[in-house]
């Protein structure tokens, strides 16, 4: 048994480690990697090893840094199924043909410059067709019921409480007559959010491959950070400007609607206009009104009183791309919801390069950015940025609200480890998080008692002895 990590390894994309047991390889997701273009386009599509060799796919949720290069792989030869809950796989029904069509527009963009430039034309990483085929190798199963996916390994899905869908999958291994149990966390989620149940807890695993995102950081709570999503609307009501957020369309977008309904039913914002102007994030919330065995409680009794938490008066869906484009010519205050949350392609691109030279605009970040995206440059304070191939003037106000993120921070990826049992676990993988985050939950960890903490690098074989 070994586990070798590919993806997520001291970064916070492209998630993807390889299980190798009773001589099966199996994949604990396929995300892609984001960052600069030329370096993720390279990556995602050349797999350090040969697609055809994967026997079975395990996705613990549907985010795109997780799932979003299954197209590629079934494309580059795969034939195995994926397993993942069954509102996984409806997100990726609509999230991977949503990948797909960006793929195909990046490349024509990129080709027409390309044509200038005397250079040959790119193809996209994947299409849209692609990703159809893709979904056809999903197999869905629900949380608390065990599977097989291969030969001597039985495995399970826990809720993470992260998006809809997310699981914690825990693998029971048999080889040669040693037992052991991996679980891999996926992305955890946080206590009290709304919309979605709290992260379930396990107590027994021999190893575990454990999220990091936020290890070196505190969120705000859900009351503050209702509080500076209040502020920044209020402030920038009165420049009758208008405040842009970027968001991820699953999960962020929903939690962002949430709160504004609850804001504006308390009257606690102006009465303004509210637009998420993302074709994904209609599609996604649809998927959402048809999981409620996934909601918390808060949530279904507000379907039980057939109120949805996903509209209001204010509020506007935008699919079509003439409405979107009218939405440059507001003049009137208003809040602006696009996608994608780290601003690398979509809708938010438009609306930026609109907006960002306004100082009576405000930009106001919900999510974590990674390293080398347009998001993570606007937020570490760049005065100039490059916006379909034009340099901006960052005048626009610029913030952030921590509370919103989905993902456990370091105090509560630290109570969540904390249910395992120390004596039994033999080592701890921390992944999906940049170096600064994994060195302090790292340290961490080993002040409350957790041996064996790994930082993987990419590439790095660990046997499961």
């Amino acid at each position: 048994m070994q586990l070798t990590f590919w993806g997520a390894a001291q970064t916070v994309t492209g998630s993807m480690h390889l299980l190798e047991v009773n001589n099966q390889r199996i994949l604990l997701d396929c995300g892609l990697f984001q960052g600069k273009r030329q370096l993720s386009y390279e990556r995602n599509l050349n797999f350090p090893f040969d697609p055809a060799s994967i026997d079975v796919v395990i996705l613990s949720h549907a985010h795109i840094d997780h799932s979003g290069n299954l197209p590629n792989l079934v494309k580059q030869g795969f034939r195995g199924s994926i397993w993942a809950t069954p509102a996984t796989r409806d997100l990726c029904v609509a999230m991977l043909q949503d990948s797909g069509h960006i793929q195909e527009q990046d490349a024509i963009y990129v080709n027409r410059k390309r044509a200038r430039d005397g250079l040959p034309p790119v193809q996209p990483l994947y299409t849209k067709h692609d990703a159809v085929e893709s979904i056809k190798q999903f197999v869905t199963i629900n949380y608390h019921r065990p599977f097989s996916p291969a030969a001597g390994v039985t495995a399970s899905f826990f809720d993470a409480g992260h998006i809809l869908g997310s699981a914690i999958v825990a693998l029971d291994l048999v080889e040669e007559g040693q037992e052991r149990r991996l679980v891999f966390s996926g992305d955890l989620g946080r206590h009290g959010m709304a919309i979605l149940r709290d992260p379930e807890t396990l107590a027994e695993a021999d190893y575990l491959i454990m999220e990091s995102t936020y290890g070196n950081r505190r969120h705000e709570s859900r009351d503050e950070a209702r509080q500076v999503l209040r502020q920044a609307i209020v402030e920038t009501h009165k420049r009758r400007g208008k405040v842009i957020i970027p968001a991820f369309a699953v999960g962020r977008t929903q939690e962002l609607v949430y709160a504004l309904n609850e804001l504006s039913q308390a009257q606690k914002i102006p009465s303004l206009a509210i637009y998420v102007d993302s074709p994904l994030a209609v599609d996604v919330t649809e998927v959402f009104r048809s999981h409620p065995e996934c909601y918390d409680e808060e949530t279904l009794a507000l379907l039980q009183q057939e109120r949805t938490p996903f509209g209001f008066r204010q509020l506007t869906y935008v699919r079509d791309v003439e409405d979107s484009k009218r939405l440059n010519f507001l003049r009137d205050s208003a809040v602006i919801i696009s996608a994608s949350g780290m601003c690398e392609s979509g809708r938010i691109l438009h609306h930026l390069k609109n907006n960002i030279e306004d100082s009576d605009n405000t930009i106001l970040f919900s999510g974590f950015q990674a390293e080398n995206t347009l998001g993570r440059r606007i937020l570490d304070g760049s005065r100039r940025v490059r916006i379909f191939g034009e340099e901006y003037d960052v005048r626009a106000r610029v913030t952030r609200v921590e509370g919103y993120s989905a993902h456990a921070d370091s105090e509560e990826l630290r109570a969540w480890i904390g249910h395992f049992d120390r004596q039994r676990l033999r080592g701890v993988f921390l992944v999906h998080g940049e170096a600064d985050a994994i060195l302090a939950l790292s340290g961490l960890l080993h002040k409350n008692g957790f041996q064996g903490v790994e930082g993987p690098a990419l590439g790095q074989t660990f046997p499961l002895a």
